[in-house]
């Protein structure tokens, strides 16, 4: 057991070193984003105001999958309408373009990885009719480092040209897009405000990740690292104000998590209308371990939404089983998003 313990424990990030050549973007103009999420309703009806709160409901009670404890379904404001979920099922590939070796998004050439994605985002659609079932590219948009850098910061910020790559991608497929931050010794606050432009667009999203999150001063992937409710607020305060700003639907804001200390203060972390939280049990390991995981860390500290990430490789090494969809469709909440490394 102690093997899987360590398994778990580990996350397969892998320090690369990138050139740093942001670009500026140009601001999406405002009717651009009106247009692009406009309720559609013939000049007869009113646009939709309010979700059907019954519905609404009648779903937070199906994922939370006959669980008796009365933590599930979280007591949560209800979303402004367009919300995500719990209507849909999110399929992630998790990665960087810069490598092969950071996750599937970036290990296989474009064509192959994106019928890659399509062929799992089938495969749960079949197994789970109940809910429509998307896919997403998980992109990291900030690395943590091993080395310092510049600005002391212990990261490294993606070009823009690689998030304009994956926005090109996804068109497509419909596809949504997440940037994935690791803040090293910087803040969430630092690292999520240089982003703002892109996650002013409809269809992106974000993630933070408090492995890499280093405020004992030590450099990532030494130690695992720590956020409190504090920082997990001030990126749900960043998202909030810019879905109120730019007049669009819920944002949703993955934070990854496999041990106790990577998220403190649990209860205090904000629920607002507009942005949905999805705590993810991140790391790998045998079945039996994940589950443990998921129970102890997800399931036992309600925020809202639950995901589950999937290794290709590690959850599959020795032993081990990858959990199929039916198998995860079992546990108590259901996965709203399930990420693959």
């Amino acid at each position: 057991m102690k093997k899987y313990a360590l398994a778990i424990l580990v996350s397969s990030f892998v320090f690369s070193l990138f050139s740093n050549c942001n670009k500026s973007k140009s601001d999406t103009e405002e009717s651009s984003i009106k247009d692009s999420i406009a309720v559609k309703t013939s000049p007869e009806k009113k646009p939709i105001t309010a979700i059907d709160t019954v519905d609404y409901n009648q779903r937070m009670i199906a994922l939370a999958n006959k669980d008796t404890t009365g933590m599930w379904p979280v007591k949560a404001p209800y979303p402004l309408p367009g919300a995500l979920l719990p209507y849909n099922r999110i399929i992630a590939f998790y990665g960087n373009l810069y490598s092969k070796r950071m996750g599937v998004l970036g290990e296989y050439p474009k064509d192959e990885m994106i019928a890659k994605l399509q062929g799992e985002v089938a495969k749960w659609q079949a197994v789970d009719s109940s809910v429509t079932t998307i896919p997403a590219f998980h992109y990291i948009a900030v690395s943590a480092q091993s080395q310092p850098g510049k600005a002391n910061r212990y990261n490294m910020r993606m070009p823009f040209k690689q998030i304009d790559t994956l926005l090109s991608w996804a068109k497509p497929i419909n596809a949504l897009v997440f940037l994935d931050i690791q803040v090293g010794h910087s803040t969430v606050k630092e690292e999520v405000s240089q982003l703002e432009e892109y996650l002013a667009l409809p269809n992106v999203h974000l993630g933070i990740d408090p492995e890499f999150s280093m405020k004992s001063g030590h450099v990532p992937g030494k130690k695992i690292g720590t956020m409190s409710a504090d920082d997990i607020n001030d990126a749900i305060d960043i998202l909030a104000r810019i879905v109120r700003e730019k007049k669009l639907t819920p944002k949703i804001l993955v934070v990854h998590r496999f041990t106790q200390g990577m998220v403190t203060n649990y209860k205090a972390i904000k629920t607002v209308p507009e942005v949905q939280i999805v705590m993810h049990m991140d790391g790998f390991g045998s079945q039996v371990l994940k589950r443990s995981t998921y129970l102890r860390y997800i399931y036992r500290e309600p925020v809202q939404f639950t995901g589950f990430k999937l290794f290709y490789k590690n959850d599959n090494w020795n032993d081990w089983k990858i959990y199929t969809p039916e198998q995860l469709l079992e546990f108590s909440p259901k996965p709203s998003y399930i990420q693959f490394q």
